[in-house]
């Protein structure tokens, strides 16, 4: 018995719910799904599927292997869905994303089986039809054809790649494929992508433009420009050549409004992303210019109190300047800005001129300064002349008066006190006799008795007593546990791929766990390179002339913070691995600066410490006990280490011991056959001494 439609979409509602909250279960839900929604079935049904394999490939949910090859699955059902002349609008859109979704999963697939035919004529149908519906279709048909154009652009143009020995984590672009490709050749390939690219940037170029569809362009643009650097320069000149507002000198209705505001938003919204990216980049100066001037635009054609009517030129009272003097009906003046409170001012009262509580008490700051840009500018324009003129007057009066104030203020805390005029008697006149006798009485004048003027100097704290070494070891330990216990608390480096700033980056400027890390491992090589074998002579020297008797050496503070290094690095070697590698190539180039100063003017007579070699072969055995037959971790570890020798050799020989493990030692040896040539012949020697023992 037949189940109902209603009874068919009940149970795919189950099924969805099922991969929701189990996405393993997407690769059987898929296949099962297909011959219930395929073309022959009803249109609720195709509805139904369509959306559903629209949201299976665009959920982050489903691994990238078995999106690759589910994709190869459904083509057939796609094709037949886009193939029917009298399909539901609602149906295309939902297939038209889907094949957005796949192409670059099929094109991958392809470069690896350059002889499935039959799959890439299938996914070259599909392309072929949407382009058709692309200017034939209805608007919401069409803007899912724009972001299906937007993705072959992007899947058939040369892309960054990122690393050349993990083809599979790399970006789907044109630059993986093979020159002699008998399926999708580059030469054939690119010139079709430029031509798609120059055939959506023609949208801003029409006179009848239809808003939704610039938008649409403009939301699949901003994507190109960030992943392919050699398409970004047409795309933003074709931008700054644009003008959204060119249809606000005619009649708008609301909506007309409302769509053109929307474009201008976001045509200044994608070329600030471009702005903020590359604040210095070529075209950084055109793009602020352009979009002030978008930006001044707008307020012109929608800023509805600039289109108010004007003060009239003559009085509509019937009262000139004249009249009013004569008849007394003067109009009252503007106030003044209010008198400054007593007491202290700060410099927000000297500049306030408003008295109105609600402007005084909000907080500025609380704005963004972009929001406050675009509000002072055109205010600034609208105002006044003589109105500034008399607020600068107003505030230059205040700031003269608070002067003088505190000058007078000051003028009188700087008179003696306490000296009292006598009172005056003017009834009584002393004789010569008493004043004599007076000055008889008072003391002699010393002029060296006198008491100076007394003056404060400068006061400075007293230097803190040194440190003693055992003081300084203990506070150095200290900063670096507290520095690694930090590093479990900071979050983990984003595993989204972004742009490789190249050889102009600086290390340790994102202040992540990675930034500390390069503080670190530099602080462990770096900064005390050199003192430590210093130190080292001096005590020798010492000693072959007597002078102090012989001693253990005590361990530096940077071998601390190498062992601390160390250990950290072991308690999760996996994870932690890419910190290992740079910390090892940070030992190995602080080796050779030294090896080079030795051989200067200034050598040492003792040769510098081979930290590199030591801490290498140290890391190594701590992880070689704990790998596993199925390990990528020695592999990569072996690959990306600055110097190989004998010894490293001989310990991943010591891994065929273990039966597990022989294929880990042989994969790792040959390996480094093929890619690292200075250490190629030691590898096949240990090879072939593996294979005879």
């Amino acid at each position: 018995m037949s189940l109902s439609v209603a009874e068919q979409l009940t149970q795919l509602n189950a099924a969805r719910q099922l991969v929701l909250q189990d996405s393993g279960l997407y690769p059987q839900i898929v296949q099962g799904i297909l011959p219930i929604v395929g073309a022959n079935a009803g249109l609720e049904l195709r509805r139904w599927g369509a959306d559903f394999l629209a949201e299976t490939f665009a959920s982050p949910l489903l691994i990238a292997q078995e999106k690759e090859r589910l994709s190869i699955v459904i083509l057939q059902t796609l094709r037949e869905l886009l193939e029917n002349q009298a399909e539901d609008h609602n149906v295309i859109k939902s297939v038209i994303q889907a094949a957005a979704s796949i192409y670059a999963l099929v094109f991958r697939y392809i470069i690896s089986n350059q002889h499935d035919t039959a799959t890439w004529d299938r996914m070259v149908a599909i392309k072929s039809n949407v382009f058709r519906r692309w200017d034939t279709a209805s608007g919401g048909i069409r803007v899912c054809c724009i972001k299906f154009v937007q993705r072959v652009v992007q899947v058939q143009t040369p892309g960054v790649v990122a690393d050349p020995r993990r083809p599979e984590q790399n970006e789907v672009s044109l630059a993986l494929v093979p020159r002699e490709h008998p399926l999708i050749p580059p030469s054939r390939l690119e010139p079709e992508a430029l031509g798609l690219l120059d055939r959506l940037l023609n949208v801003f170029h029409e006179e009848t433009r239809d808003v939704i569809l610039v938008t649409a362009t403009l939301n699949c643009l901003g994507t190109l420009i960030r992943t392919r650097q050699n398409a970004a320069n047409k795309i933003i000149t074709a931008i700054l050549n644009f003008n959204p507002l060119k249809q606000t000198g005619s009649p708008m209705t609301p909506k007309l409004k409302v769509q053109i505001k929307s474009m201008e938003k976001t045509t200044r919204m994608v070329l600030m992303n471009v702005l903020r990216r590359n604040e210095n980049g070529p075209f950084a100066g055109r793009i602020r210019q352009y979009i002030d001037r978008l930006t001044q635009t707008r307020f012109e054609a929608f800023d509805e109190g600039s289109k108010k009517r004007g003060l009239p030129s003559e009085p509509t009272d019937g009262l000139d300047n004249a009249k009013r003097m004569r008849l007394g009906a003067e109009l009252p003046d503007r106030p003044g800005p209010p008198p400054l409170p007593p007491g202290p001012v700060s410099h927000a009262q000297l500049f306030t001129l408003s008295g109105e509580r609600g402007l005084t008490s909000f907080d500025v700051t609380q704005l963004p300064i972009d929001l406050i840009v675009r509000i002072t500018v055109p205010v600034l324009h609208r105002i006044e002349q003589s109105a500034v003129d008399a607020a600068i007057s107003a505030v230059r009066s205040r700031y003269l008066t608070l002067k003088k104030t505190q000058a007078a203020q000051a003028q009188a805390t700087t008179q003696p006190a306490g000296e009292d005029e006598e009172d005056y008697e003017p009834d009584f006149e002393p004789s010569e006799e008493q004043i004599v006798n007076k000055t008889d009485n008072l003391p002699p004048e010393d002029p060296i008795q006198l008491p100076p003027d007394l003056a404060l100097g400068p006061f400075k704290l007293p230097q803190p007593p040194p440190l003693t070494p055992e003081e300084t070891e203990q506070i150095g330990k200290g900063t670096i546990s507290r520095v690694f216990s930090m590093m479990s608390v900071l979050e983990e480096p984003s595993t989204t791929k972004r742009q490789k700033p190249g050889l102009n980056r600086l290390a340790g400027s994102n202040y992540d766990r990675d930034a500390w890390m390069t503080v670190i491992t530099r602080l462990a090589t770096r900064a005390s390179a050199g003192l430590d074998d210093e130190e080292v002579s001096d005590n020798e020297e010492a000693e072959s002339k007597g002078t102090i008797a012989q001693q253990t050496p005590k361990p530096s503070l940077s071998d601390g913070i190498r062992e601390t290094l160390w250990k950290f690095i072991i308690e999760d070697f996996r994870a932690r691995i890419p910190i290992a590698i740079s910390w090892l190539n940070e030992e190995w180039f602080n080796d050779r600066m030294q090896s080079q100063n030795q051989d200067g003017p200034k050598a040492k007579k003792r040769p510098p410490k081979d930290h590199y070699n030591k801490w290498m072969l140290k890391v190594l055995d701590s992880i070689v006990p704990f790998l596993d037959a199925k390990d990528k971790v020695l592999i990569r570890f072996l690959s990306e280490i600055p110097a190989l020798d004998e010894r490293v050799l001989d310990r991943v020989k010591g891994l065929a011991k273990d039966p597990e493990r022989v294929t880990l030692a042989v994969n790792a040896l040959y390996y480094l056959v093929l890619v690292r040539p200075p250490v190629r012949e030691i590898c096949i020697d240990a090879m072939v001494d593996l294979w005879r023992h």
